[in-house]
């Protein structure tokens, strides 16, 4: 994978800057008490500037940069691994990959998508167009049509698992490790899904 320009670094470097600024203030002051000029104004930037990397406010919390990397990492699978699997070590190699740092960001993301509703509304945006990226790779993997219903169900399988894994690690008190509850999610799913009964208490 090449190497971004230094153009194309300063463009990453001022959209994390942006986001991590934001991020701050939605903790200390609220979300919907933060404005967009307050958040340009915190990172350096117009307000204009900021609406050239996130078109919405919600954008600021929804996107990220690690679709690329998912895809990468699933096309680095062995042809053999079968796709359920593949996706699996795909999201367990990128998860595991990434600093403790971005990750306390990505947590305070995913409390904010779970608790605001103007962003819930947002994210099924997002994750089509992670379905339609993860579908192309799935489909140059296996030679399938990224269209095909089989794929989309897959796509939609594997999505509909990360799911509740960012509802429970977000709002988890204990610090259980993210790329750990992706890996027991991705087990039920090749298991089937299976569901085990609730113990009752004795007595």
């Amino acid at each position: 994978m090449n190497s971004p320009g230094l153009r194309e670094r300063k463009k990453e470097k001022t959209r994390r800057t942006i986001q991590e600024h934001a991020l701050r203030l939605f903790a200390e002051q609220g979300y919907d008490a933060t404005t967009i000029e307050q958040i340009a104004e915190a990172a350096e930037v117009s307000p204009s500037t900021l609406f050239r990397y996130f078109p919405t406010k919600e954008d600021i919390v929804v996107q990220d940069d690690y679709d690329p990397l998912l895809v990468e990492r699933l096309m680095a699978q062995p042809p053999e691994v079968p796709p359920v699997r593949a996706l699996r070590n795909a999201f367990g190699e990128a998860m595991r990959g990434i600093p403790d740092r971005e990750l306390g960001e990505i947590r305070a993301r995913a409390r904010l998508q779970m608790g605001v509703p103007a962003i819930r509304a947002r994210i099924f945006q997002n994750m089509l167009d992670t379905m339609d990226l993860l579908a192309e790779g799935v489909a140059r993997r296996t030679g399938a049509d990224p269209a095909s219903f089989q794929v989309r169900v897959l796509i939609g399988a594997v999505m509909g698992t990360i799911i509740p894994v960012l509802q429970t690690w977000a709002t988890a008190e204990d610090e259980v490790p993210f790329a750990d509850m992706v890996d027991e999610a991705f087990s039920l799913l090749e298991a089937g899904l299976p569901i085990e009964p609730a113990r009752r208490p004795e007595g």
